[in-house]
């Protein structure tokens, strides 16, 4: 997992849930799943086309940015090669990942708007937060000042047409004086601005129950990263099915946090292989989750 934060360094609560419950009703089928592409990082640059194109013969109907950069697009490919690529697989992205650490620093929104328009032109609606270094989030202070600079984000998003959303790990679990960083950043983001992308992988395995997240916070998961985790190990990854994560009952909850996309996920240990591993993640849930 070290891999995925060094690559992302580089490149309140019940009432104000209601007001999403709009959200909530119209959760969507978990018929249509998902792929992080994150998941296939070290093939991408290679053959970006070409292994977009194995997704979707897998069966995947969604899939989920990371990585745009102004100068070389998403792994050397233009957004707008990328919007016909996934036009042309029958694909869609509802989201992509985008760090945001300079602008929680010192307000920088270059990054930010050229994300923002890359977005636009895939068609996406979620501009998601992946990560925030570690020198943003030293204590429950550091949290309140990147919650507001997240609801200024949002803004910008909003003006734009898309929506904003923050992806955890394990870190914002930790406590701060009695409270969890993401206990904060629920509380300070505007609920009508800032949705959540809840990585089940990394709430489990700091101790987090999913469904008591969704109950005190309805409506403000749209989004979930699906990442099982290997029973022998359970700091690696595992394929969805396979390891110590009960999805069957977390997706019954899914009209509660008002689950629209989610997206499988792996980041190591894949078995066989990358395109491997995401065709059995993609099977198990066809398969199992209803």
């Amino acid at each position: 997992m070290n891999s995925r934060r060094d690559f992302i360094k580089q490149a309140a609560l019940v009432s104000a849930g209601a007001l999403l419950l709009p959200s909530i009703a119209s959760a969507k089928s978990v018929k249509t799943v998902g792929l992080q592409l994150y998941t296939l990082r070290d093939l991408l640059p290679k053959d970006p086309e070409g292994v977009i194109r194995k997704v979707a013969a897998i069966g995947y109907k969604e899939v989920e940015t990371y990585g745009y950069n102004p100068k070389t697009g998403f792994w050397g490919m233009p957004a707008k090669q990328l919007a016909q690529v996934l036009k042309s697989t029958k694909l869609v992205a509802p989201s992509g990942h985008v760090g945001v650490d300079p602008f929680i620093r010192d307000g920088n929104t270059d990054d930010l708007k050229a994300n923002i328009e890359a977005l636009k032109t895939i068609g996406a609606t979620y501009f998601t937060v992946p990560y925030l270094d570690e020198s943003l989030r030293q204590s429950a202070d550091d949290y309140k000042k990147v919650a507001e600079k997240l609801n200024k984000a949002a803004e910008l998003c909003k003006a734009s047409g898309l929506r904003f959303a923050y992806h955890n790990h394990d870190f914002e679990f930790k406590q701060h004086n009695g409270v969890t960083g993401y206990s904060i950043l629920l509380k300070e983001t505007d609920p009508k601005l800032v949705s959540f992308e809840l990585d089940i992988f990394w709430a489990v395995h700091s101790g987090q129950q999913p469904d008591t997240i969704f109950a005190q916070h309805p409506g403000r998961f749209p989004m979930w990263h699906v990442k099982d985790m290997d029973k022998a190990n359970p700091g690696q990854n595992t394929e969805v099915g396979k390891g110590s994560i009960d999805f069957k009952e977390i997706f019954t909850h899914a009209s509660t946090a008002g689950l629209k996309h989610f997206y499988v996920e792996h980041e190591n240990n894949y078995q066989p292989d990358e395109l491997g591993s995401i065709a059995t993640s993609f099977n198990y849930i066809r398969k199992n989750i209803k």
